[in-house]
């Protein structure tokens, strides 16, 4: 009985080892890589010292911050407010000079300063002199100081700007007034709403 089972066994495999014949058809792998874009990531690789080199940039250069990253339209308002600093100051220069000569020809005793006037008595006293001098000296420190900030807020922009290039700005965020009635009380009720919305 027991030779039965292994005859058995081994017809039963012997008939599978003959049975199977090797397969002619050719399996091809097609593989394919899927990219999803991810709007979290930035469009382009930072440079983590961008910032830095705008920065510098802009303190050899007035703009050429703004320039590096691309920002164009924000070094005409940079220049206008520089220049408008130094024009004031030359402004303010000329005229404390004007109230300082006229004062001085007043002390050395003439009376022929274009603030003298033709009569006896001066149009303008020396005590407005003096009070004019100390105005026009103070709008020349204001001219300095405003060129001097314009000076400095182009190179913070540049570095702000540059540090915040790493970031994608939506326009799937919205901040707008909301205007709604309410009707329990009959009255409008008025508000913000921030909307955010999923592509």
């Amino acid at each position: 009985m027991k030779n039965k089972f292994v005859n058995i066994f081994f017809l039963i495999f012997a008939t599978s080892l003959f049975a199977q014949t090797t397969d002619s058809l050719q399996v091809k792998k097609n593989e394919r890589v899927i990219v999803v874009n991810d709007s979290l990531l930035p469009k382009e690789e930072y440079n983590p010292l961008a910032p830095a080199k705008a920065a510098f940039y802009s303190a050899v250069v007035p703009g050429l911050g703004q320039v590096y990253n691309k920002k164009y339209w924000k070094i005409p308002i940079i220049y206008a407010g520089m220049a408008a600093g130094i024009y004031f100051y030359k402004q303010q220069d000329d005229d404390y000079d004007r109230f300082r000569d006229a004062y001085k020809r007043r002390l050395a005793g003439y009376t022929d300063d274009e603030f003298y006037g033709n009569g006896a008595e001066p149009l303008i006293s020396n005590d407005r002199l003096i009070n004019a001098q100390k105005s026009a000296q103070k709008n020349k420190s204001i001219s300095i100081i405003v060129t001097v900030a314009f000076y400095l807020l182009n190179v913070v922009d540049a570095n702000v700007d540059a540090h915040l290039r790493q970031y994608e700005v939506s326009e799937d965020l919205s901040l707008q007034p909301n205007f709604d009635y309410n009707q329990f009380n009959a009255k409008p009720q008025y508000g913000m709403s921030l909307t955010y919305r999923f592509k």
